[in-house]
This record gives structure tokens, sequence and C-alpha cells, in this order.
């Protein structure tokens, strides 16, 4: 494992230089062979690598257990989004652009936040940036911080398999949203609680998240969003409701659940095309820089989730303004050699034509 540490952008670039070709299942799948111990060193955890090693269970599957609650919950959120819709155009343009700001400050909770910062340590953050990326990450409702990094290992290290929480390979409906209306097949529960989560639980800031995350969700999710148009430039309280809290929240769920679905069945594959995950433009501009997927599969470690900095891709640009602030350092990256030398061994074939 190669790597080069510039001081004055505390940038690590990560490389390698060996490669092996493995089989996992039928499918034959070259990797970057990569010194673990290295890697864990660096970052504090490794298990975002994709494990070569897990089999599913022979013979039937478990049967499907619906979770009535959250179906329930779901449709009506929907439905109140919808609603939402219908009331824009009678919307204070103030409360439209609160709208907009709630959805970037809640989608980088989840970007920058649980993804790139707790779930692959990526880069560091200091105390007052993790202690506003839990905030922005309650007010995204999308689990606490803890679970939150916990699935996405192991969505990481089991992809597209019995253990993996959001596996596409049972369809777009439930790796985008059916996933939370079953129970988690047995063999997520049982990688999960395997996993090294001891950084996670060393995280005063994570750990304070989740012992109060339900009273920091009703706070930060539903009734700031609401209160503040209402209290500061007298929208109605039906509007402040349902456009800053719910539209806003649906919008955010959504943007979020295509990252697992669509850019996990739609797009190129120029980084390893023994993999399913997609590099999808379209999911980065509503996920703010998380559809750049068949890159981020092939490099969980890389803080950036893709090669070409800022383009559609406003995590990274907060991230860099971050470590340019003192707020953020020991950004991960793969160097331009790796990734090309990845392309033309593993890739499909798309980089060739930009």
């Amino acid at each position: 494992l190669s790597k080069e540490f510039s001081s004055a952008s505390t940038m690590t670039t990560v490389g390698t230089v060996t490669s092996r070709v493995t089989r996992n299942g039928d499918a034959v799948m070259e990797k970057d062979l990569i010194n673990h111990e290295d890697l864990a060193g660096d970052r504090g955890m490794i298990d975002d690598i994709f494990d070569e090693t897990y089999r599913e269970k022979e013979g039937p599957k478990p049967p499907m257990r619906y979770v009535w609650r959250n179906i329930i919950l779901m449709s009506l959120l929907h439905l109140g989004a919808v609603f939402g819709l219908t009331l824009i155009p009678s919307a204070k343009i103030q409360t439209l652009a609160w709208a907009v700001l709630c959805f970037l400050v809640s989608a980088l909770g989840i970007t920058a936040g649980s993804h790139r910062l707790w779930s692959h340590r990526s880069y560091k953050a200091t105390l007052p940036l993790r202690i506003f990326l839990a905030i922005a990450n309650s007010m995204a409702f999308q689990n606490d911080i803890y679970e939150w990094a916990r699935d996405h290992r192991v969505h990481h290290k089991f992809s597209e398999t019995d253990a993996d929480p959001h596996n596409a390979m049972r369809g777009f409906f439930f790796s985008h949203i059916g996933w939370l209306l079953v129970r988690k097949h047995p063999d997520v529960i049982e990688k999960g609680q395997k996993l090294d989560l001891s950084d996670l639980k060393a995280d005063k800031v994570v750990m304070f998240q989740r012992r109060y995350y339900k009273p920091s969700v009703v706070l930060l999710c539903f009734t700031l969003p609401t209160v503040v148009p209402w209290y500061f430039w007298d929208e109605s309280l039906v509007i402040s409701f349902f456009i800053p809290a719910i539209l806003r929240y649906t919008v955010g769920l959504n943007a979020t659940w295509l990252v697992n679905s669509a850019a996990h069945m739609f797009g190129n594959r120029p980084y390893d095309q023994h993999i399913n995950p997609r590099e999808n433009p379209l999911v980065s501009l509503g996920a703010i820089g998380e559809g750049f997927h068949n890159y981020h599969h092939t490099f969980p470690y890389d803080y950036s989730t893709s090669e070409f900095g800022w383009r559609f891709n406003l995590t990274t640009a907060f991230i860099d303004l971050m470590c340019l602030l003192g707020l953020a350092s020991d950004r991960k990256k793969v160097s331009k050699e790796v990734i090309l030398a990845r392309k033309m061994r593993t890739g499909d074939g798309s980089h060739k034509s930009g």
C-alpha cells in the first residue's frame, strides 16, 4: 500500500500496486490487493471492504414478514408529501427557500456525516463539525448515526447478497423502500452483530445522538422546519408543516433511497464491471454527490466517492470547505494512476468515451 501525504491539504492518497482474480459464486471478479492492516491503521476500520468469502445459505429463503406500522406510516408520509406539492404555488418564496435549506442541511447529515465520515472514516472531523453533522443527521431522520453506519458497512461488506440490508438483487422496489417495510433477513442481523463498531461506540457525539435520537428527530426534523416560517414570516401553519417538514423530508428519503436502487441498476460501470453498482449522474444531483456508485463500491475509502471532485458533488465541496476552515482533515483519496489502472483492468470500457 503506497501513500503520499501532503501537509498543506491534509490529503492522503491511497494506492495499490498488485491485483488478483477471485471468485464469488459464479462471478469472476478482479480486485486490488489492499494492505488491510495499513488501511485499518489509517481509518480505524476495514468492515466496509467486500467480503469475498461470504456464501449465502442453501435451502429455502426465510418467509417475508411485513412491518405494518412502517407500511402505514410510509404511506401516510408520501400522501402528505403529495399534498405538500399542491401547496407550493401558495407558499411564500421564503418558505420554499427555507425548505431547500433544510433539505441541503439534512442531506449533508447523511452524505458528509453518517456516510463518508462515520460509515467509511474517509476523513476526520473536529468536535464542532461532528456536532453539526449529528444535528443535520437528526433533521434527516434516517435512523441514528450508529445504526445507519452499521447497516451501511454491512451493505458494503456483503453487497448484493442476503446479508445486504437493501439487496438490489431483490428488485428495484425492495432496494428502494421495500427493505424498510419487512423484517431484516436473518443474515443481515447476524453479520451486523459481528462488525467491529468500536469506533462508533467511542465517539461521544454518535452515542449522545443515539441516546436522544427520538426527541432530536421531533425537534429537528419536524418542529424546527415548521415553526421557523410560521413564526418569522407569518406563513400558514399548514404550509409550514407540509412543505419544509413533510415534503422536504420525503424528498430527502427518496434521494437517499435512489442510491440503493437506481444507482445499483442504471448506469455504466467504468471501474468494475463485475459488481452491480453503477455511475448515475442524476442520482448524484439528487443525493448531492452519492451517485458515483461504481466508483464508491470499488474504492469505498475515498472521501469524495468520485474521481471528479466537485462535479455533481456538493458533499465533496462541503468537506473541502471544512478542511479549508480547519474543521476537517486527513481526507483519503485514491491516486489517479490506480484509478486508471483499475479502469483498464476491470472496467466496462465506458471510460474511453469520457
